[in-house]
């Protein structure tokens, strides 16, 4: 029926079934249409040894840095497959069969990182001893033809920096446990055109920037375990390691850093300390305890506070930064800005001022003032209010 109660007319009985016709003829057509597939994720294939490796929660906090590889790549780009083997030298891994499910899931497009040396080193052990000069590449070489066999790119990767220093009378020295090995990587990816990614240089860098005793715990130095071990690392070495491996990786490839989720902005030049300890202006750890000076409220505020003024004898700083407590009853009086200011409430509770307003503000809590405003700020409650501040040093005109 019409809106008037009469019965539609054949013809608009006839119009209205062919439009229902040609809607449902649309909507079969899309839901029978092929969705757009997502686009496959690439593989990352790690073969090596434990200074890669994957362990369990039963031998935390020891990682290989494959195990944190993963972190540093975007997922829907990039899955990493970690069949790196403790103990394993470049001719075990192959002998024993560690190589096989490699070559069974590898394909175009991929990855393969090899590193190995550690226990290709290991002149004792004839099962996986392999001499630099020859030996040793030869076996390498046959991780790069299987990739490239597979369509996959080879990248060879020279072994993790061994945490090896010696006391000397001046500064301690990184020893290179590595030589030939490291060295016959490198002229294996020239010899080839295979992409290096020289982690030994970079991890001797790493180390050297980070010096002998705070090293230390990034490698497995874990004296509730009982651990000293200069070559396996712990997560915080494993993280930082596979950002070695990633940076080294993007200069590689600069089109990898757009499926790269952290920064790769880690490590440090060879020479880092020593350029540090040239320098007139030093950097700086003190103590708020040997800082600490009693002031009256500022600006015309009620009550007592603690003022501690963080580096203001520094040279080049462009900003001051310190931290006050309004003791109970404290505050800061009315004034009116010429600069801008950021506070941050620490601890404590209290009541800002700001242009006229006012409002409570708590731990958590970041105030920015700008030139022109006005501001006060009181402590309220029991507890001390404490604050963190920083504002920019005058300039001159």
């Amino acid at each position: 029926m019409d809106g008037a109660g009469r019965a539609p007319s054949p013809t608009a009985r006839a119009g209205f079934f062919r439009a229902i016709s040609v809607h449902l003829c649309l909507l079969v057509a899309v839901i029978g249409m092929p969705q757009a597939a997502a686009a496959t994720p690439h593989r990352v294939f790690i073969v090596g040894d434990s200074t890669a490796s994957a362990y369990g929660p039963e031998r935390a906090p020891r990682q290989g840095w494959g195990m944190q590889l993963q972190s540093y790549l975007d997922p829907a780009a990039w899955q990493v497959r970690n069949h790196a083997q403790s103990g394993r030298s470049a001719r075990s891994f192959i002998e024993e069969g560690w190589l096989a499910p490699v070559e069974q899931e590898i394909g175009r497009g991929d990855v393969l990182l090899v590193q190995f040396a550690h226990n290709d080193e290991k002149v004792e052990d004839p099962s996986r001893y392999n001499e630099p000069v020859e030996a040793f590449p030869r076996w390498l070489l046959r991780y790069v033809a299987l990739a490239r066999s597979k369509g996959a790119t080879p990248m060879l990767v020279t072994p993790l920096a061994r945490r090896k220093f010696e006391r000397g009378s001046k500064v301690d020295q990184l020893l290179d446990t590595h030589g030939a090995y490291a060295q016959a990587v490198r002229a294996l990816a020239a010899l080839e055109g295979v992409g290096l990614i020289d982690l030994e240089a970079s991890s001797m860098a790493w180390l050297r920037a980070l010096g002998d005793e705070a090293s230390k715990p990034f490698y497995m130095h874990v004296p509730a375990q009982g651990q000293a071990d200069d070559t396996h690392l712990q997560e915080r070495g494993a993280v930082a390691v596979a950002c070695l491996v990633v940076a080294g990786w993007k200069a590689l490839d600069p089109a990898l850093a757009k499926t790269v989720v952290r920064d790769t902005d880690c490590g440090a030049p060879d020479d880092a300390l020593a350029i540090r300890r040239a320098q007139a202006r030093p950097s700086l750890v003190v103590h708020e305890a040997d800082l600490a000076r009693q002031q009256p409220g500022p600006h015309g505020g009620a009550g007592r506070t603690t003022a501690y003024p963080f580096f203001t004898d520094a040279s080049g700083l462009p900003f001051f930064f310190r931290k006050r407590v309004l003791h109970p009853g404290a505050g800061i009086g009315l004034h009116l800005h010429d600069k801008d200011e950021v506070y941050y409430v620490v601890s404590g509770r209290g009541r800002y001022v700001l242009d006229g307003t006012i409002r409570d503000v708590g731990p958590g809590d970041a105030m920015l003032t700008r030139a022109g405003s006005t501001h006060a700020l009181m402590q309220d409650g029991e507890a001390p209010l404490v604050i963190l501040l920083a504002y920019p040093k005058a300039t001159a005109p």
